[in-house]
């Protein structure tokens, strides 16, 4: 009898309760407001406005080209001194394979040290952890082509994005293959992540950066001296430099790196590249280590995970969103693009993108 007068009393509490809580948690409610301000949700399928992403790439495309500040082209590769400074290109590529783009987004451009995020994910799928036998995944404090760090670490380089770590990862790739062949299977590779036969080598940046990459062959003979490098030094040294003179525009980059906002499946095919453990532990480093001995300034301003190249490019991946693309040939003092490090900071902002919160 107590049981079922207990009963009734708490099913005309819950009533009572739910009658007069509801307006104060109702999305138009006061808690609802302070809900709502904190960035939360409702079961009821309240949904925060998705950002419009077109007139946002095309602001910030139109407040970059006009800006004077635009930083220095690299000189140290001749090829690179030739490349007009004004230029300035931005795509995302969404879920759904939606570009959305502004400036010179379809001129081809030096990926440069791009291309060793997607060498390194061949390498793990060639022979998975074991890499890490051969580079380590710290972040480097140092600059991208530094021997001294090489040196006192007994010649395993810090993590796979600086020049070493590049080559060293490059290596275990032409293991068992001649140059040439592995070097189609790099190109091939990107070629089919992006859906675009049309990618190529450009020859003159690569002959221009065997002709004047002393420092890396100094860094790859050195962990050749501790076993690390295993091929011919002249054979891993041409694979790299040939990769790295890979040309793309940011609407092919970005169509190239959507694997990695999506756990590791291409949305719009459906295959599946690497596994999303592996997708995200690239993320990680890309974000740790993706701008040499300027991420954590990247980390702090735009909060993506994201790999520059001092051609001026910067893939950025924003996990679950979309790829992101961009390219502005004037560096920063760290070697990584000055306005193309600004845009993604706007467009962060823009959209609440950052993996730390809006």
């Amino acid at each position: 009898m107590y049981s079922s007068a207990l009963s009734l009393i708490y099913d005309a509490l819950g009533s009572w309760c739910a009658k007069a809580l509801d307006p104060l948690f109702d999305s138009a409610g006061i808690l609802g407001g302070w809900w709502r301000q904190h960035g939360l949700q409702w079961e009821t399928g309240m949904s925060e406005t998705e950002p419009d992403l077109a007139a946002i790439v095309r602001d910030i495309a139109a407040d970059m080209l006009a800006r004077k500040d635009r930083g220095t082209v690299a000189t140290y590769i001749p090829e690179l001194a030739n490349v007009d400074p004004q230029h300035f290109g931005l795509a995302i590529v969404d879920v759904e394979g939606n570009v959305h783009a502004g400036g010179d987004c379809a001129v081809p451009f030096s990926i440069q040290s791009i291309s060793k995020v997607f060498t390194l994910t061949l390498a793990l799928g060639r022979v998975g952890d074991r890499l890490w036998r051969h580079v380590g995944r710290e972040p480097s404090g140092n600059r991208f082509n530094s021997i001294v760090q090489l040196e006192h670490e007994l010649g395993v380089p810090r993590n796979p994005f600086i020049n070493a770590g590049a080559i060293a990862v490059t290596d275990v790739i032409l293991s068992g293959r001649q140059p040439r062949e592995t070097l189609g299977e790099i190109l091939r590779f990107l070629q089919f992540l992006a859906d675009d036969p049309t990618i190529f080598i450009d020859q003159d940046v690569a002959a221009s950066e065997k002709r004047t990459g002393f420092r890396n062959a100094a860094l790859a003979n050195y962990m050749k001296s501790f076993g690390v490098i295993e091929n011919p030094v002249d054979y891993t040294l041409g694979v790299y430099f040939h990769h790295c003179a890979i040309a793309m525009s940011c609407e092919q980059l970005a169509r190239a790196g959507l694997f990695l906002s999506f756990n590791g499946v291409n949305p719009l095919t459906g295959f599946s590249v690497i596994s999303a453990e592996r997708a995200r532990r690239i993320n990680a480093l890309m974000l740790t280590c993706g701008h040499y001995d300027g991420s954590g300034e990247f980390a702090y301003r735009v909060g993506l995970p994201g790999k520059s190249g001092v051609g001026g490019g910067i893939l950025a991946i924003a996990p679950g969103k979309a790829s992101i693309a961009v390219w502005s040939p004037g560096l920063d003092e760290a070697g990584n693009s000055h306005l193309g490090r600004i845009a993604l900071e706007e467009l962060a902002r823009h959209t609440g993108w950052s993996i730390f919160g809006p």
